[in-house]
Order: C-alpha cells, then sequence, then structure tokens
C-alpha cells in the first residue's frame, strides 16, 4: 500500500514534466507529430535532458523516483500474489516502448527541417522545470521523507482491512 501511495506521488512529478516539456516543444513547432521534432538535443540541450531524464522516471529508471516505488509495488505484490508481479514486471518491459521510442525520435538523429531555430527553454521555462527534475532525482535516492508520511495511514488502512503491509513491515 505505501509503495503504490508513493508510486502515486512520483508518477505525478514524472508526467507533470513530460507533459510541460511536450507542451513547450509543441508551442515551438506547432506540432504533435512526434516525427517533426528529430534531433532536438543538439538545438535545445536543457529540454532535450529534461523530456529524458522524466522519461527514464516513467520507466522507473533506478536513481529517479519512480523506480523506488515500483520496486516497493512489486516487492509487495510478490509477496502475496507473485504470479500478478511477474505479469506486471512484463509491463514494465512493455512501457520501455513507449518512452524509449518518443525519446529516441525526438531527441536523437539529424535535426528535422524547421527545428535548427528552436529555442532552448528560457529562464522561467527552467525555473518551472528544475524544482520537478529535481524532486524526481532526489526522490530517486531519498524518498523516506515521502514514505515516512505515507506509511502511518497506509498501515491503518490495510489494517482496517485485515491485512499487513508487507513493504511497511520491511521499511520498519
Amino acid at each position: 500500500m505505501s509503495g503504490s501511495n508513493l508510486y502515486m506521488v512520483n508518477h505525478g512529478f514524472s508526467t507533470a514534466a513530460l507533459f510541460l516539456i511536450a507542451g513547450w516543444m509543441m508551442a515551438r513547432r506547432n506540432s504533435s507529430i512526434i516525427s517533426d521534432f528529430g534531433g532536438l538535443q543538439r538545438v535545445t540541450p536543457v529540454m532535450a535532458w529534461s523530456f529524458f531524464i522524466a522519461g527514464l522516471s516513467g520507466l522507473a529508471l533506478p536513481g529517479l523516483a519512480s523506480f523506488v516505488s515500483e520496486f516497493l509495488v512489486l516487492v509487495g505484490t510478490y509477496t502475496r500474489y507473485p504470479v500478478a508481479a511477474i505479469i506486471g514486471t512484463l509491463g514494465i518491459i512493455l512501457a520501455a516502448l513507449y518512452i524509449l521510442i518518443p525519446i529516441q525520435k525526438t531527441l536523437h538523429g539529424p535535426v528535422t527541417p524547421g527545428n535548427e531555430k528552436m529555442t532552448d527553454l528560457n529562464l522561467r521555462e527552467k525555473i518551472a522545470i528544475a524544482p520537478v527534475i529535481a524532486i524526481i532525482v532526489v526522490m530517486g535516492f531519498y524518498p523516506k521523507p515521502v514514505l515516512d508520511l505515507i506509511n502511518p495511514t497506509a498501515e491503518k488502512v490495510v489494517t482496517n482491512a485485515g491485512f499487513t503491509d508487507p513493504v511497511a513491515e520491511v521499511n520498519k
């Protein structure tokens, strides 16, 4: 339960970053077609790195926020429902396709005609995205403060339902 609650928090930050960056990309190019965005890491490095980190967080890459929560969810699920945990792990592998393909098509390769004059993030946009990216990275290495807020409520909910929270027991 604590892992799934933490996942909701982490997913919110990863998704917020992805939507912010996608919106900025679309506004600059006046397009939402992925093939219009090739080679952006050469033209807009700050935007590209922000998109890359947010995308990898969505994949639950170790060292980024979603990894901790997905790991806790899978450990908690495996203790009671190992088959469901294995199926969930396969889902994570498939998720790599829907993140890595857009990253590859938008950030890498030759600069698509029309992108060579695209501007990188301005100061206002950097100020908006920096704390979100920082939280994604910090929570990947130090999720304890958020887990300390989540665990008491998660334990009460699970106990009232007549179960124990295997992940909360490990974290004590």
